[in-house]
């Protein structure tokens, strides 16, 4: 058995705590096996000033990917969201654990709802898909981009804007509920493919430390994310274009929903589909085709 593991992980503080999380479970399921965690910057981090869809795809785990390539490391965490749906040839999704809510959360320094915001008010997001949501929902609100770990887009929300939104499982992870104004129901706000999910990657061929995180993975929440991730894939997209979808499992039924939105809020297309729990990406494929028929690859396209 692998006794020594050396873990990759972006140094945010997130990604520290999710990063951290899995090590307990990996020192309570193994005590006698020693896990490095080794902080490893990626182009996300370092282009904090570019806007996110201007530095291509993959920009929080590229670095990391090569690194467990060249057996730097040997395992890697990653929040799912920010993993392309075509991984590197070698590399394999290992565990998926079980899922924080999926959902975004609404901080706003007025105390204010998404429907009690004061007509224009200024709203931050780094995020097309919110954008798009958000204007779909409110055209009068003046929507600026926000980029910045979450404590620096949380000093942002009382400072350059009257409200952020953000993921709610960063905030629970981090104590940070409070900051909570509204949770944004997913018919308004539908979250990002893979959002408050983790994934665990590793080398494909590395028998022994895939073995050892079998009991960490999530069925019910790897079925889900594989139907959201095999949507966005048909649909061409990643994690920085105007598309959300959430999935839930229920018994044998797969239930999906998505939005495909243009980058103004108009139009913004919504639909859901339910299906055999045992073949997600078939279902994510079908709704993809049935958001494409109903013109999504046009507004994928204009933006």
């Amino acid at each position: 058995m692998t006794t020594d593991l050396r873990l990759g992980t972006r140094a945010s503080a997130l990604a520290l705590w999710q990063t951290n999380w899995v090590v307990e479970q990996l020192r309570r399921l193994y005590p006698d096996v020693d896990v490095e965690v080794v902080p490893i910057k990626t182009l996300g981090d370092a282009a904090w000033a570019e806007p996110l869809s201007q530095l291509g795809k993959g920009v929080f785990v590229n670095e990391i990917e090569q690194a467990l390539l060249r057996c730097e490391i040997d395992l890697a965490v990653h929040s799912l969201k920010d993993l392309p749906t075509e991984q590197p040839q070698g590399l394999a999704i290992a565990a998926v654990p079980p899922r924080e809510d999926a959902r975004d959360a609404l901080v706003s320094r007025l105390g204010a709802s998404l429907a009690t915001l004061p007509r224009g008010a200024s709203v931050g997001t780094s995020s097309p898909r919110r954008a798009a949501q958000l204007l779909a929902a409110r055209p009068d609100l003046r929507v600026g981009s926000l980029r910045g770990n979450l404590d620096t887009r949380l000093r942002k929300a009382v400072i350059d804007f009257d409200a952020i939104v953000v993921a709610v499982a960063g905030l629970l992870r981090l104590g940070m509920a409070g900051r909570i104004t509204e949770i944004l129901p997913v018919e308004v706000c539908t979250p990002a493919v893979g959002q408050g999910a983790l994934a665990i990657e590793t080398r494909a061929t590395d028998d022994s430390v895939y073995a050892l995180l079998q009991p960490l993975d999530d069925g019910p929440t790897r079925t889900a994310v594989a139907a959201e991730r095999a949507l966005l894939q048909r649909l061409g997209g990643g994690c920085h274009v105007p598309v959300g979808a959430i999935a839930q499992v229920s018994g044998a039924l797969l239930t999906l929903q998505a939005v495909v939105a243009h980058a103004s809020g108009n139009p913004c297309l919504r639909d859901t589909l339910s299906g055999d729990a045992a073949d997600p990406a078939a279902l994510g494929y079908r709704l993809a085709e049935a958001l494409i028929a109903a013109g999504a690859d046009r507004l994928l396209d204009a933006r």
